[in-house]
């Protein structure tokens, strides 16, 4: 469900669906725009997918697994797209705003819902979106067919695949067990000190998925060249999040309750100011088991826009900590009555806990509580997986593709492929079929 200035309406994805949406809320100018951005994004998606994200490795064996295996499917899709998608696929590496502005979009909703789609994958609009990433969405939004899945038992279950995939293949997960520093020996990556005193060696390399900032401030000054941390330290950020985590029964909400909702307050302030956009989940429409019987869990979020500025340097247990906690998640505890319906009532709540960046911070270890690097496309570029100290990798947020769960999972795959030779790799391209 969205809740824009324009009205409410369920937002649905397919080819005709939400030009239905439009057609109904918005108008027919909106309608003949979007149809006017899926001719022009749908034939060039086909060179987006042509290169799946599973085949590129950190090294030269990328020329077997990527170059040499896809090159024919990415000539043939380029070929088949004709002269205007050809030139449109030299976009990809470029901001999405700049497919947009080519076609001469100008209604207002579908420039602010672009965004909007934008900001939510990648943390920022459309102007710093990486079109390759936009295409490829877009394309699986709006194909026909295309179908929203959502996991059984909640995205915790996929959590729970994963591990069971690490032990099978005998590698082991250790909980609790937080990272000191990462140990350097002869300038290469050997291993990492936990806080409890226990040092874990590492037979083939150091993997961090923590941002680039936090990775920095586990390694040795005197082991990091000056250009990498002068680089680190000057990329931009993301802002912080809110967060409200509900607990109450499902007779306090309507019947018809959605399990996603997203609350748009002003588009003239833009997608990305604070206070502005709120995301809320209720996963307990779908998933059983994630809350006791007759009950509903919610999370509600304003999505990397909460300024960390305002809470540096607060004492979490302080009055005013306090008071700006209740004074900033207003906007949060708004939007979900308006999602919930008039049967909702925050007195009734049985679990009412509020977030703020401090909270973000100390519980995800994120430096400054921050969504990830503000790096915009066609301005500057993600970093890759390798790092200037030998056998120490990182993937995560921090590094390309960028953003977003696709990128991340993305990213922690190239490490992965670059860690293991050419022929097993391959394998895995051809047991999974692609």
């Amino acid at each position: 469900m969205v809740y824009v200035p324009e009205g409410q309406f369920l937002s649905r994805i397919g080819p005709t669906d939400f030009l239905k949406d439009l057609d109904a809320f918005v108008g027919a100018d909106a309608v003949q725009e979007w149809k006017k951005l899926l001719d022009a994004v749908i034939p060039i998606s086909a060179a987006a997918m042509a290169l799946p994200p599973l085949s590129i490795r950190g090294d030269l064996g990328v020329l077997s697994t990527s170059a040499g295996r896809y090159a024919p499917s990415l000539l043939k899709s380029i070929l088949q797209m004709g002269p205007q998608g050809a030139l449109g696929a030299t976009k990809l590496l470029r901001p999405f705003s700049e497919i947009v502005d080519s076609l001469g979009l100008k209604n207002p909703f579908v420039r602010n819902w672009i965004d909007l789609l934008c900001f939510l994958l990648a943390g920022v609009k459309s102007d710093g979106a990486l079109s390759a990433e936009m295409v490829y969405m877009f394309a699986e939004w709006y194909k026909p067919g295309c179908s929203l899945e959502y996991p059984l038992e909640g995205s915790g279950a996929i959590i729970d695949a994963l591990v069971r995939g690490i032990k099978k293949f005998g590698g082991r997960l250790a909980l609790r067990s937080h990272v000191e520093k990462i140990l350097i020996e002869n300038g290469r990556a050997v291993g990492v000190k936990l806080q409890s005193g226990q040092i874990v060696r590492a037979r083939k390399a150091v993997v961090s998925n923590a941002s680039m900032w936090d990775t920095l401030d586990l390694l040795p000054p005197d082991a990091v060249p000056r250009s990498y941390q002068d680089k680190v330290k000057a990329t931009p950020q993301c802002e912080s999040f809110m967060h409200l985590h509900l607990g109450f029964d499902v007779e306090n909400a309507r019947e018809d309750l959605g399990i996603h909702h997203i609350v748009v307050n002003d588009w003239n302030k833009g997608v990305d100011a604070d206070q502005n956009v709120v995301l809320i989940s209720v996963p307990t429409v779908l998933g059983n088991g994630l809350a006791p019987p007759g009950k509903h869990v919610l999370h509600a979020y304003t999505p990397g826009t909460e300024p960390f500025s305002l809470w540096e340097g607060l004492d979490r247990k302080s009055a005013e900590y306090r008071r700006l906690k209740e004074e900033r998640s207003e906007v949060m505890w708004k939007a979900v009555e308006l999602a919930l319906g008039p049967r909702f009532s925050r007195e009734k709540c049985d679990v009412k806990l509020v977030g703020s960046p401090l909270t973000h911070k100390r519980f995800l270890r994120r430096n400054r509580g921050t969504y990830g690097p503000a790096i915009k496309a066609g301005e500057a570029t993600f970093p890759g997986q390798a790092t200037p100290i030998p056998q120490l990798f990182c993937c995560g947020d921090s590094t390309f593709p960028g953003i977003g769960v696709p990128a991340v999972a993305a990213s922690g795959a190239i490490v992965a492929n670059t860690l293991v030779s050419v022929s097993q790799h391959s394998e895995l391209l051809d047991a999974v079929g692609i």
